[in-house]
Parts: C-alpha cells; sequence; structure tokens
C-alpha cells in the first residue's frame, strides 16, 4: 500500500530504465537492431556503462508496447512485422492518418501551414537528390506534424500507437523502383490540399498515400522473396475527392 509521505515526496525525474527504453526504441526505428534480431544484454549493458537490471526493466516496457518479444531462457528478440501485419496495419493508419489530415487541414493557423510547406520542401530536396534515408527521415517530421497539427488528442493517441510500428519498417517501400517518385508527387497534391483547407481531398490523398506505400512494400517483399513479381500494380497517382 502506498505510504502518504510517498505522495507528497518530490517525484523523480526521468528514471534510468526510461532512457534506456528510448535508446533501444531508437535502435529499433532505426534498425540498427533489425527485425528479428536478439538483443544482446551484456554487450549494451557493457556499451553503455549500466548494469543489466535497468535494461531488463526497459525490455520488459518495449515487450508491452509490442516492439521486442521475450522469449523464456533465451531473452528479447525484435518483432518482426510479417506480410500480414502489413495488410492490417496500412489500412487502419491509413483512416487514421486520414483524419489527421482533415482536422490539420481545418485547424492549422496560416503560419503552421507554411511551416509544414516548409518540411515538404525538405521532402523535395531529399527526392532531388534521391537520398532514400534523408528522404524517410523528413517524412517522417511531415507525418508527425500533420498529426499534431490535427489537435485531437484521441486521435494522437491512436496514431502514435500504430507509428511506432510503422516506423520499424523504416520506408522500406521507397527502394521499390519508382516508389521515391510517386511518394513526392502524393505529398504535392498533398500539401496543396492542406494549404486550400481543402479537409476532405487532404483526407483522401492522405490514404491513397498510404495505401500506396502498401503497395508498393508488397511489391518489393515479393521481389526480395523471389516470387513473380505482380502482373500489375496500379499506380500511386493521387485520386480526386469525390
Amino acid at each position: 500500500m502506498t505510504h502518504l509521505g510517498e505522495l507528497h515526496s518530490a517525484i523523480r525525474p526521468t528514471t534510468l530504465h526510461e532512457e534506456v527504453a528510448a535508446r533501444l526504441r531508437t535502435l529499433i526505428f532505426e534498425r540498427r537492431l533489425a527485425p528479428g534480431a536478439w538483443v544482446d544484454e551484456k554487450a549494451l549493458a557493457a556499451e553503455w556503462g549500466i548494469s543489466r537490471t535497468p535494461l531488463r526493466e526497459a525490455l520488459k516496457v518495449l515487450a508491452a508496447e509490442g516492439l521486442v518479444t521475450a522469449v523464456p531462457r533465451r531473452g528479447c528478440q525484435v518483432v518482426e512485422l510479417s506480410e500480414d501485419d502489413a495488410q492490417q496495419l496500412f489500412p487502419v493508419m491509413a483512416l487514421l492518418e486520414g483524419r489527421c489530415a482533415h482536422e490539420a487541414a481545418l485547424r492549422a493557423t496560416d503560419a503552421e501551414l507554411a511551416e509544414l510547406q516548409r518540411l515538404h520542401e525538405d521532402l523535395e530536396l531529399y527526392a532531388a537528390a534521391r537520398d532514400v534515408n534523408g528522404y524517410y527521415r523528413a517524412n517522417h517530421a511531415f507525418h508527425t506534424r500533420v498529426q499534431a497539427l490535427a489537435g485531437n488528442r484521441w486521435l494522437d493517441r491512436a496514431t502514435n500507437e500504430l507509428r511506432k510500428f510503422m516506423r520499424m519498417l523504416r520506408g522500406r517501400q521507397l527502394h521499390w523502383p519508382g516508389r521515391l517518385e510517386a511518394s513526392i508527387a502524393e505529398h504535392r497534391a498533398l500539401i496543396e490540399a492542406l494549404v486550400r483547407r481543402d479537409a476532405h481531398r487532404a483526407e483522401r490523398l492522405m490514404h491513397d498515400h498510404l495505401m500506396a506505400q502498401l503497395q508498393a512494400l508488397q511489391a518489393l517483399r515479393a521481389a526480395e522473396s523471389g516470387a513473380a513479381r505482380p502482373a500489375h500494380i496500379p499506380p500511386s497517382t493521387p485520386r480526386e475527392a469525390p
């Protein structure tokens, strides 16, 4: 039972295991801990100059979040999203991010939309340079900002929960031939709709943008597995809102 005195004591700053959890997430999102990899607790503890206790506490947090799987007597393994996971995740994320774009178009101030345009300009620069890693980082910043501009805490909470799993893929679909060019074209249409405050069109374009990512990811995985390339991958040209 909690003692009354504890309720009046100073709240501690971020605990060590929370900082370790944040570092582990970064390693996973940047694929320095690749999907399916085992977490080497001994090596990480030595590298970070900590005992294995806070590391294990951090891994419990990540296991609860679904980023790693704890295997008895073997340790923790980074979760690997399957084909079925992707097929189920992207449509839900498309709905959520579409709604983020809808609400951002209605609620963002002119100054905030100008900031969003500057983020889009970063995307243009990375696309022109064919810098996939830079484009991925700028794309993440753009989508995260649209989510914030929606100003809906419930939508924000749901989107954040699933965005963690999207980040585990680290934009792999951008390596599919033509996907980078298609993605920036989709973004051009999207930023135009947002600036015009056309909420319905922005929602549809964002939704289709996410679904085009899924199509490219499926094509890439099929090629990597040696399966026959799909007979037809529908173009990812943004559709007009009805």
